[in-house]
């Protein structure tokens, strides 16, 4: 007689006859859902912080031309804020604020007292009050706005990685050595997924004087209301004198991201073959797990299961060791991996966990418990039973 199928209970049980292999199993799935959440959580965070989050606002970024790779070499007159106001009608006004904000964006040498001789390049940049209001994703977590003449900057959250330091380091009131005196620390920014999240802001008038360019401005960032980018773009281009460019928001980071989009691929294709060593690892785990088991396997059979009832079976019991590690791994990768900070040469990024990414890692254990029993199940009903029975 050929029995259809094992007991339900009989996969379930077996998971407690050897809590070695039981360990090895869920510590496998673990494993193997923390590698793919940290790989794919590190290409997510970087994608993002490149494409740059979109703000409440459409924002037309006005910067020298020949700088539409780096608003670091831009440098334009301190005059082009209150002209292209005058000149653009339909920016965003609140509060008779309008929504354009002179900017200086500088990479500076920063050191954490006067005896610190480690070099740290940070990205600082100079705002006034309305920057806070154009750059709508910029949020004060912690302290103030910093004030004009009292040596005031406040850090984003992720600083503290772009100069290496602890984030203990950049806590409100401590300071920073930069221009030959102590900057003051009175607040913290969080911009999340953006590379604002890195910086170092400060006011515009003290970065002006501190890098002696008190008659230009890198930028300026205006939102967009009833104007749009073309009334932006003609306004630039009407003023030759001024030499000026206008460039979408979103197209200037997507530029900077097509730019780094062979590291990119190189850090996705990294990440895929690191998650696929885990895989193969946590498969290889699995087949130990059941390769030991040819004797109970051949038993089986000479009581007349059929060889799907059996492969059902092992699948079944490897499921459940493999989606106990999964939900380990994943909760481990929430509290471990989610918003860890990561450096690179524009700034600081954070490995980001969002849906896809968790799905992914899920993906990955329970394709571990699905597949890790199929190839030793197989091999062992390739052997005849008697030759199956006297194997140890």
């Amino acid at each position: 007689m050929r029995l259809r199928q094992l007991p339900f209970e009989y996969a379930y049980r077996n998971l407690g006859r050897s809590r070695v292999r039981m360990l090895a199993s869920i510590i496998g799935a673990t494993l193997v859902v923390l590698l793919v959440l940290s790989a794919a959580g590190f290409v997510r965070g970087m994608q993002l912080t490149l494409t740059q989050g979109k703000g409440l606002h459409e924002n037309v970024i006005i910067m020298s031309t020949g700088s539409e790779e780096a608003l670091e070499r831009s440098q334009i007159d301190a005059s082009t804020a209150g002209q292209a106001i005058a000149s653009i009608p339909g920016l965003v006004e609140r509060g008779g604020v309008t929504y354009a904000s002179p900017e200086i964006n500088i990479a500076l040498p920063v050191n954490t007292d006067a005896s610190d001789t480690t070099p740290r390049q940070a990205v600082i940049r100079g705002v006034r009050p309305v920057a806070f209001l154009v750059h709508s994703e910029v949020e004060i977590v912690e302290g103030r706005q910093p004030r004009s003449g009292q040596d005031e900057i406040i850090v984003g959250s992720l600083a503290a990685t772009r100069l290496g330091l602890p984030d203990e380091r950049l806590a409100v009131g401590n300071t920073l050595y930069f221009d030959n005196r102590d900057w003051t620390i009175v607040g913290k920014f969080r911009a999340p997924n953006t590379v604002m999240d890195a910086e170092i802001w400060m006011p515009i008038i003290d970065l002006q004087v501190a890098t002696k360019r008190e008659a230009t401005l890198s930028a300026v960032v205006v939102s967009l209301d009833t104007a749009r980018f073309s009334d932006v773009d003609v306004f630039a281009k009407s003023r030759l004198d001024l030499e000026i460019t206008a460039m979408r928001e979103a197209d200037y980071y997507a530029s900077i991201a097509a730019f780094y989009r062979p590291i990119r691929i190189m850090v996705i294709v990294t990440a895929s073959l690191i998650a696929l060593g885990g895989l193969l690892g946590g498969l290889n785990t699995m087949y130990a797990s059941f390769a030991a088991r040819v004797r109970e396997i051949g038993t089986l059979q000479a009581f007349g299961f059929t060889r799907a009832a059996i492969v059902t079976s092992l699948s079944e019991e490897s499921l459940f060791a493999a989606a106990i590690g999964t939900i380990f791994g994943a909760i481990l990768g929430l509290l471990l991996l989610d918003g860890l900070a990561v450096k690179f040469s524009m700034g600081a990024f954070a490995l980001t966990l969002d849906a896809p990414v968790m799905l992914a890692g899920i993906a990955g254990g329970v394709l571990v418990g699905l597949v890790g029993a199929i190839p030793p199940a197989i091999r062992c009903l390739r052997l005849p039973i008697p030759q199956a029975l006297k194997m140890h």
